[in-house]
């Protein structure tokens, strides 16, 4: 993959702070958290609109363009997402809001709550925010399998598509309905939720192709495929020691993943995307 842009202003380096706890809706001290992507335990309840109390967190952040390789990368990556998003938002009547990223180490505070580095990369829709220890990408590679900057820029481009869902009200309805459902009942919205994200990323890959400043290498698309292959309920659970157990799944099973991701990346029709009425799950 090679990125051949300027990258996004909207990346903001907070790495070396500390966060501290933040407590959300004047004193509920609660982590809500949309995606804990890759280790596959819902942490969360989906969220739209966060009432917003007393935050701690940080704002000594550095913003703008960046030369720091690494978080250059993930700024390409952004800045991809936010060129195809605008498109896709336009042809919909709507104007898209670029998120901010926010790169952390260790631990951070957001207007969903506090949250350490091992909950992995995730969308918080209270600040519109995606957040992400690059750190991770060494777990992805060595915990996981998932080598490659494909890989690294599926991470990027996933937690974007839940940012979508924010914008465009598919979290809210889901949050909603979020009383009326048992525990079982509600991780299957989940999963479709997460599956629907898998095909956003895959819908920013097709048309990031046709960028001047982007160019896929041969083999990227098999690095998002492993990744995916990787992080799927059915085989985090079996890494974990434990036994399958579908009625717990909140992310999709690997094939699930990988069919969204590719589905998206081969269409890039995002009318193909509704992974809530679709049978092929």
């Amino acid at each position: 993959m090679k990125w051949f842009g300027k990258g996004s202003d909207n990346v903001e380096d907070a790495r070396g702070l500390s966060g501290g706890k933040t407590m959300l809706g004047g004193g509920i001290g609660l982590i809500i958290v949309i995606a804990g992507l890759f280790f596959g335990t819902d942490l969360t309840g989906l969220v739209s609109q966060l009432p917003l109390g007393e935050s701690g967190q940080q704002t000594e952040v550095k913003q703008g363009p960046v030369t720091d390789p690494e978080l250059k990368f993930v700024s390409g990556v952004l800045a991809s997402t936010e060129q195809v998003w605008d498109e896709e938002f336009n042809k919909m009547g709507k104007t898209y809001e670029h998120p901010k990223l926010r790169v952390f180490t260790g631990s951070t505070d957001s207007a969903c709550g506090f949250a350490e580095a091992a909950v992995g990369p995730f969308y918080c829709p209270g600040d519109h925010r995606v957040y992400i220890d690059l750190g991770f990408y060494t777990d992805l590679k060595d915990r996981f399998g998932a080598a490659g900057d494909f890989a690294q820029a599926y991470v990027v481009a996933h937690e974007v598509g839940h940012h979508v869902q924010n914008l465009l009200g598919i979290s809210e309805k889901l949050e909603r309905a979020r009383g009326s459902l048992s525990k079982t009942e509600y991780n299957k919205l989940s999963v479709k939720l997460e599956l629907q994200a898998d095909f956003f990323a895959g819908l920013w890959a097709n048309r990031a192709q046709n960028l001047k400043d982007f160019e896929l290498d041969p083999g990227d698309l098999e690095e998002a495929l492993t990744a995916a292959n990787a992080i799927g309920d059915d085989k985090l659970q079996k890494r974990s020691g434990g036994e399958v157990v579908p009625d717990a799944f909140t992310h999709g099973t690997s094939a699930q993943r990988m069919y969204w991701f590719k589905k998206g990346f081969e269409t890039g029709d995002i009318n193909q995307g509704d992974t809530f009425n679709s049978n092929q799950l």
